[in-house]
């Protein structure tokens, strides 16, 4: 499939800085996406989640399939920090990967750094206004 085509259905592979974030959607790979989404190692993909509530055992299992491995997940849950259930961390943990929980801001920002540092890091993030 084509880069153009990947990005008409919601996917941008590869690695990508989020730019900028608010208004609903968030911004990287020099476009702008309305909604959440769950930054891979592999690449960027829209998700339904529109709330915290909307994580759930089919989310985390994408992301440790479609990663490759992930050193940790960093989860944004929206404008304020609500803990992922204990379940979820565990699927994670059992994987191998760590998992951070913060509001959508702060997980942007720590995103970004891990991801300048080389790690092997994910992030499901949460759209905010």
């Amino acid at each position: 499939m084509s880069e153009a085509a990947e990005k008409a259905r919601g996917y941008v592979p590869g690695r990508h800085r989020v730019e900028d974030y608010g208004g609903g959607g968030f911004r990287f790979a020099d476009m702008s996406h309305r909604g959440s989404i769950l930054a891979l190692p592999t690449g960027v993909r829209a998700i339904a989640a529109l709330s915290h509530a909307d994580i759930d055992s089919g989310l985390i299992d994408q992301a440790l399939s479609e990663s490759e491995g992930l050193d940790v997940l960093i989860i944004g849950s929206g404008k304020e920090l609500l803990p992922l259930p204990g379940a979820l961390r565990a699927r994670l943990r059992d994987a191998g990967a760590g998992c951070e929980t913060m509001a959508t801001g702060a997980a942007v920002r720590t995103y970004n750094l891990l991801l300048d540092e080389g790690r092997r890091v994910g992030a499901l993030l949460i759209a905010v206004d």
